[in-house]
């Protein structure tokens, strides 16, 4: 089924882009200050009793439950999404996930009140991944049915750039308060600050939200009356080649991202037993290139192909997986910051600028939200939720050596190169009037 073609109000698009950036930064502001408190403060907080590498994989743990709750959330939010319409469901998301953050800054410690607070962490992990299983897809979304299908790698690249702001602003916040309060104020109490400040972030972005009308692309499939009454059915059954290699593709573009940021952090701090301080400084500077670098890959895309633009990030990212360790291990602040931004601002980025266009383009207007959701939230809960565990137990197994998670992420990496082939269908809708049905995939 063709998407309806678009004339778009460019107001109308500038408006949307920015309130899909901003659920974007809400969503991985919270994952990744959560992930960063996690390598640095969480063991002694929440798992004090246990031995530092335990209690890290503890930590992880709590970690990795947001992300499994996030396919459920998807599959959820996904079908009120092509059902109801995409607008009022991200506010829901929203407010799940931001409110969730906040609410971490106020759970008691594990001295307090006991194993409570580990369960409190646990629950609200959980409320935060429905939320953010249905977060991105309809984000995502409104800017491509808003844009034209020749940008369409462009501008939902756009909104992809919360994902390295809502990095840069935590780890900002965290390194700033980790060099100016006196020494262990931070592990102390001072890391409740950052997820007590993510409040402003909602209340902005709940505004814009409020501010934006609905699809037109949904508007025009709901006046047609072409609603399907169980999206996730259809996907699933009609579709099942472009979910599954859909998600292998997703697999190494959210698995590699947590182990440049999180697994490294740890990496650094725990077995080379060295200063968190460089390190986060580091992570600060290849998030702010990869701000830059996201719209030139999705400009890109446009231009040659989202599928090409894809792969080419995958395969630059294996092949950066030895380099990238030895710039670690060097313990300069200048091996941090080149390993980091080769791998954020250009492996990354060269993935993440063309992914929103292309894994979008995959499923039809009316089962759209719900595709890409359930292609988005697998992915990222094998690959991004299961990462850090991983990393950090290959750590542990090599001896606090990097040999066994080398040979991880070079075989995720590969991985999804190869299931990116797959994906064919997204490459008919460069510079098409609208969106491909993906039949020609399932025939592969």
């Amino acid at each position: 089924m063709p998407a309806p073609a678009v004339s778009p109000d460019p107001g109308a698009l500038r408006k949307v882009v920015t309130a899909s950036a901003l659920g974007t930064t809400v969503e991985y502001y919270d994952f990744t200050l959560y992930a960063t408190t996690a390598a640095l403060v969480f063991d002694k907080i929440f798992f004090p009793d246990a031995s530092p590498l335990i209690g890290t994989l503890a930590a992880f743990a709590t970690y990795f439950v947001g992300y499994a709750a996030r396919p459920l959330g998807g599959v959820l939010f996904g079908h009120f999404g092509d059902r109801l319409g995409r607008k009022n469901v991200l506010i829901i998301t929203m407010l799940m996930m931001g409110l969730g953050t906040f609410a971490i800054g106020l759970i008691p410690s594990y001295d307090s009140i006991g194993i409570a607070a580990p369960l409190l962490l646990v629950l609200i992990r959980l409320v935060q991944g429905l939320g953010m299983g249905g977060e991105y897809g309809g984000g995502v979304l409104m800017a491509l049915e808003y844009s034209p299908s020749s940008r369409q790698g462009f501008f939902t690249s756009l909104v992809h750039i919360g994902t390295p702001a809502g990095v840069l602003i935590p780890v900002g916040l965290v390194a700033a308060l980790d060099a100016t309060l006196p020494a262990g104020t931070y592990d102390s109490w001072a890391w409740r600050l950052p997820f007590l400040a993510s409040i402003l972030l909602i209340a902005v972005g709940i505004w814009m939200r409020l501010h934006v009308t609905e699809s037109p692309q949904f508007v025009k499939m709901r006046e047609d009356r072409e609603v399907q009454s169980l999206p996730v059915k259809e996907v699933l059954t009609r579709r099942p080649a472009t979910v599954l290699f859909s998600i292998l593709a997703k697999i190494a573009e959210s698995g590699l991202f947590n182990i440049y940021y999180v697994v490294a952090i740890t990496y650094v701090t725990t077995e080379l037993d060295l200063a968190k301080g460089p390190v986060l400084l580091a992570v600060l500077i290849a998030c702010a290139v990869e701000c830059c670098t996201l719209p030139f890959f999705g400009a890109l895309s446009d231009r040659i192909g989202r599928r090409k633009v894809y792969i080419a990030g995958a395969l630059f990212q294996a092949v950066l997986a030895v380099p990238f360790f030895l710039l670690m291990e060097t313990g300069q602040f200048w091996g941090y910051a080149v390993g980091m931004t080769l791998g954020l601002g250009v492996g990354h980025g060269a993935m993440y600028g063309a992914q929103g266009a292309l894994f979008s383009n995959l499923y039809p207007v009316n089962v759209r939200y719900t595709g890409l959701s359930v292609t988005q939230q697998f992915g990222a809960t094998f690959g991004g939720g299961l990462s850090p565990l991983i990393g950090t137990a290959l750590l542990s197994v090599g001896g606090g050596h990097w040999s066994w998670l080398i040979a991880y992420c070079v075989g995720v990496a590969v991985i999804s190169s190869l299931a990116a082939t797959r994906l064919g269908a997204g490459e008919a809708n460069v510079h098409s009037p609208g969106p491909a049905a993906p039949a020609a995939l399932e025939r592969t």
